[in-house]
């Protein structure tokens, strides 16, 4: 039985080669680069220690420097397993979740009337190629002379001319034997019932053949080059061979070129494609007359983990760029999403790169935006920030876009970036806003100037410190962390890094804080955590170890000794969720005592009320983490109830279970 080709390619296209290679071998770790779909192993087909085995996901293809063998998904099971090629076709058709094609009579006609349409395509593009360099082509190619296009580049993607004509290419094809309804099939012809004869469909045009992954020609591009046509660029309709919403210009080429190990451009057009690659950006893509679609981005991920989507810097490109966010959302996972690169005002890539040239191009698409950040640019940016029901708004949009996210894991950190983002974008933490002229916390007045005293109180210092300790914090408690009513701006910003650190590597512990932070933040970073003393080697060579208050995190401890326990993670939370409550308590009693109950008694008694429940609260907060303490220190402390602890005892039994 023999297989469509289309079947074959899906086999391929749903599969990528590592996925079936990495059934048999296991790839070396060292020389394998997943993110780039490069992997080597030591060859299954003879014995060798060197792993010399090579597959390209981008290829799909195997090759091995030792023994020489190479082939694709098919030929890897049939040489390997001893498979016949059904049997392989089978079994791979069941990995990729594709039922078996019925080759009736009706399957097979169809099958061979593909293949009729192929040559018929490539009649098509061989006749658009002569034009071009007859004499009736002389206009065509000084258009494309003007445009930057050698004729070497011409020639690389078999650029063409459609003779101002009814019937050329018509005549053409019946010369060679082709069938009126195969010209028709083929979409080279305008034909219908109220059409007596049916005649060319592109006249007057620079032709651009449009091929599929096996470099096959199944459809043509045409731009006009009067002014005044109907329309500035025709695409072949919709046929046997073409499904626009299935096809990307150039994306057989893009995807074996050695620029696609890092990454797809998605552009606008098959101009900027071709002008891309005409400066030696080899791995641009463009869909054909129509916005991106569900299968194109299906396409993208298999080439590529986090291709480009590079947008042209006007309002078109805008709304273009926010109708792939609103398709990708829903279908983002984890290790495939897109980056934004949108060009300034009035430039589209191949105008950036004739003025700006090739690297200053590649310079702005290394400065893409990832997708969780334009999430946010696209509702913020040019937009009023002012009043509280402008903000609503603001983050109202954010979260119904994130709600489309059904990954659960993926949604959870988009979330959380959203929210640290909105709280910095709008003033870090509700209740974080100075009123204009008003005093600072901790500012004294001398003789009409103003003198700062340090103004960090302890429970900040503590909340700082657990975030350098446990960053995984974060995840849970971004909002109320944000929401401190830190006194310094410099607190803010070093909060602001530590969530950086965590949103790049959520599994970052404390001694790598130390390595990645910014050096800007070093001091900070002493201040509220302290590194360790590294200095008294004779200290250690005797004691064997530092003490607490020389290592790592001293500055933290001696706020709160309890943290020498080494505490379970669910115990750092309460001791977090301890502090956040004393803030939140010795910012509210500031208010109660600045409050002038004489002019609002009512809003007075309000705010009393507020104040008793924030209290009873964090006093039991306070007793419960105490007790809890106790018991993961393995003391038997019965916890009176109507005895009111404070922070001095837990601060004394850190200092009584170092004494022990």
């Amino acid at each position: 039985m023999r297989f469509p080709d289309s079947f074959l390619d899906d086999i391929r296209n749903r599969l990528p080669i590592s996925e079936v290679i990495g059934q048999r071998v296991s790839f070396d770790k060292k020389k394998t680069n997943a993110a780039r779909g490069d992997y080597w192993a030591c060859c299954p087909f003879h014995g060798e220690k060197t792993p010399s085995f090579h597959c390209e996901d981008r290829k799909g293809r195997y090759y091995c420097f030792g023994c020489g063998v190479s082939g694709d998904h098919f030929r890897f099971l049939t040489e390997l397993d001893g498979l016949s090629f059904h049997e392989a076709v089978e079994r791979l058709a069941a990995q990729a979740g594709l039922p078996m094609p019925v080759m009736d009579a009706k399957t097979q006609e169809r099958e061979e009337k593909r293949k009729s349409l192929f040559d018929v395509m490539a009649l098509a593009a061989q006749f658009f190629q002569e034009q071009l360099h007859s004499g009736g082509g002389a206009k065509a190619r000084a258009y494309l002379r003007d445009r930057g296009l050698s004729p070497a580049i011409q020639q690389e993607f078999g650029l063409g001319f459609a003779p101002e004509s009814r019937n050329a290419l018509k005549q053409f094809l019946a010369e060679k034997g082709v069938e009126a309804k195969q010209m028709e099939d083929c979409g080279l012809l305008v034909h219908g019932e109220d059409i007596a004869v049916s005649f060319d469909r592109f006249r007057d045009r620079i032709m651009f053949p449009i091929e599929d992954d096996r470099g096959r020609v199944i459809a043509f591009g045409g731009r006009a080059l009067k002014a005044d046509a109907m329309a500035k660029y025709l695409n072949s309709p919709e046929t046997e061979l073409f499904h626009k919403s299935d096809v990307l210009y150039n994306f057989g080429r893009a995807r074996r070129s050695k620029q696609n190990a890092s990454n797809l451009i998605v552009v606008e057009g098959y101009m900027d494609v071709i002008a891309l690659h005409a400066v030696g950006i080899e791995n641009a893509v463009a869909p054909l007359g129509t916005a991106l679609t569900e299968n194109h981005i299906g396409l993208l991920w298999r080439a590529a983990n986090e291709p480009v989507l590079c947008f042209d810097g006007d309002q078109a490109g805008v709304r273009a760029a926010n109708r792939a966010t609103d398709l990708i959302l829903p279908r983002i996972q984890t290790g495939k999403s897109v980056k934004y690169c949108l060009l300034p005002e009035g430039y589209d890539p191949d105008d950036y790169v004739k003025e700006k040239g090739a690297k200053a191009f590649l310079d702005h698409v290394t400065n893409s935006v990832p997708l969780s950040e334009y999430v946010l640019v696209r509702r913020m940016s040019g937009v009023m920030m002012e009043t509280p029901e402008q903000k609503a708004l603001i983050e109202k949009q954010i979260f119904a876009d994130l709600a489309q996210i059904k990954d659960p894991v993926l949604a959870k950190y988009f979330n959380t970036h959203a929210r640290f983002r909105l709280i910095e974008g709008f003033g870090l933490g509700r209740r974080n806003q100075q009123k204009k002229g008003a005093s600072k916390p901790g500012a004294i007045a001398v003789q009409g100037q103003m003198v700062v005293k340090d103004p960090v109180k302890r429970c900040h210092r503590i909340i700082l410190g657990l975030c350098v300790e446990y960053p995984y914090l974060f995840a849970d408690y971004i909002e109320e962390i944000a929401d401190v009513n830190f006194e310094l701006d410099g607190e803010l910003n070093f909060v602001s890094e530590l969530y950086r650190l965590f949103i790049e590597d959520a599994d970052i512990l404390a001694s790598k804080v130390y390595d990645r932070i910014n050096p800007t933040f070093f001091e900070t970073l002493e201040k509220y955590h302290g590194n360790e003393v590294t200095e008294l080697a004779e200290y250690i060579e005797k004691h064997g170890s530092l003490p607490w208050s020389l290592k790592r995190g001293h500055k933290l401890i001696e706020l709160f000794p309890m943290l020498q326990s080494d505490p379970p993670p669910f115990l750092v939370r309460e001791t977090l969720e301890l502090h956040l409550l004393e803030e939140n308590r010795e910012d509210m009693q500031s208010h109660v005592d600045r409050f002038n109950y004489d002019n609002s008694p009512e809003m007075g008694l309000q705010v009393l009320e507020e104040f008793t429940e924030v209290k009873s609260s964090y006093e039991h907060k306070l007793k419960r983490v105490d007790s809890l303490y106790q018991l993961h220190a393995g003391r038997d402390h019965l916890v009176d109830e109507d005895f009111r602890f404070d922070n001095s005892l837990l601060y004394d039994m850190g200092r009584q279970q170092e004494v022990a």
